[in-house]
């Protein structure tokens, strides 16, 4: 960006800053552009979306506010409209559509879209709104007969998710995203038939992938947790999904013994199985595409070394702790 006083390129900046959201606090990574002759300091469109994401997300966290994602997949799971979702539950009537576009609700319309959620008590909703027609109220509620029906089906389904991701709610460590195991897989399945990784490598891949998105945007891709291990940044519980992912075949996994005794594995695409890229927004791909461009010439032991640099790693790996997202905007 160039300075509107020098009309020279501007020095990007980034400063911890106290700012406030709804008479509370939170510490911001502030990012900004600097004119070096004057001093003066800018916000683009990008860095103040970025800075205002930082901060609402931390609001969410502490009021158990859903996140914009979520507010819409309730809506769509019902098969209705924003305005409708907003008359059940006496909202405004654009109300629940701010909401998806990312305006934050308040602490007591957040719990309200949250009993929604569950289609027991949504269907007590629909029952007591009084200004829908009865064809429409009778549809919505055969909608929510079928989707209580459909909850015995997949019980063993949400299980494993809540084990694979520790049933996590969007935070600081999930990169302020609902862990989604379906766009993990289809990540694991984009770097398989773009790179044939070693599982180390991919490991790192994912992490780099979801990093350099929450570094962009201020939400990670796949919502997943990182640790630091001694081999460097890895998904939390990643030989658990992977093995079901290789069961499922999603893709498949290749073992070769090494002369050292040692044992590694290769992922390779299976045939029949084809990446998803519906499931992603054009940034989204963009970064997976940058990721593996970056990284296609790279070894296993050379990415390690790359991603034992990182500050991510550094301060957590003697504990082998999760990682904050907040690292993302220190990654080299």
């Amino acid at each position: 960006m160039k300075s509107p006083f020098s009309g020279k390129e501007m020095s990007i900046q980034k400063e911890w800053r106290t700012m406030n959201f709804r008479k509370d606090e939170f510490n911001v990574l502030f990012h900004s552009y600097k004119c070096d002759e004057t001093g003066e300091q800018f916000e683009d469109d990008a860095f103040a979306q970025l800075n205002y994401i930082q901060l609402v997300n931390q609001y969410r966290e502490k009021y158990s506010i859903p996140f914009p994602e979520q507010i819409i997949a309730i809506r769509e799971k019902y098969d209705t409209s924003a305005a409708r979702m907003s008359e059940i539950l006496g909202f405004g009537t654009n109300s629940y559509r701010q909401y998806e576009n990312g305006e934050v609700p308040s602490q007591s319309n957040a719990r309200l879209i949250q009993l929604a959620d569950d289609p027991h008590e949504f269907k007590k909703l629909v029952n007591l709104c009084n200004t829908i027609e009865s064809k429409v109220k009778n549809k919505l509620l055969h909608k929510i007969q079928v989707l209580l029906e459909e909850q015995k089906n997949t019980k063993f389904e949400k299980q494993l998710e809540n084990y694979f991701f520790e049933a996590c709610l969007p935070n600081t460590f999930t990169g302020y995203k609902m862990p989604n195991l379906e766009k993990f897989t289809e990540m694991v399945v984009f770097f398989t038939e773009k790179l044939q990784p070693w599982k180390t490598k991919l490991n790192k891949l994912l992490f780099y992938a979801d990093f350099a998105m929450h570094n962009q945007s201020g939400y990670s891709i796949s919502g997943v947790q990182y640790r630091a291990i001694p081999m460097g940044p890895v998904p939390n519980n990643f030989n658990s999904i992977f093995e079901y992912l290789a069961n499922n075949d999603d893709v498949e996994i290749y073992y070769t013994t090494f002369s050292d005794g040692g044992t590694g594995e290769q992922f390779k695409p299976n045939s029949k199985r084809e990446f998803n890229s519906e499931l992603f927004t054009e940034n989204e791909l963009q970064i997976l595409e940058n990721i593996a461009e970056r990284f296609k010439n790279t070894s296993t032991n050379e990415i390690i070394e790359i991603s034992h640099k990182e500050k991510a790693w550094k301060e957590n790996k003697d504990e082998k702790r999760i990682i904050d997202y907040k690292y993302s905007f220190d990654m080299n």
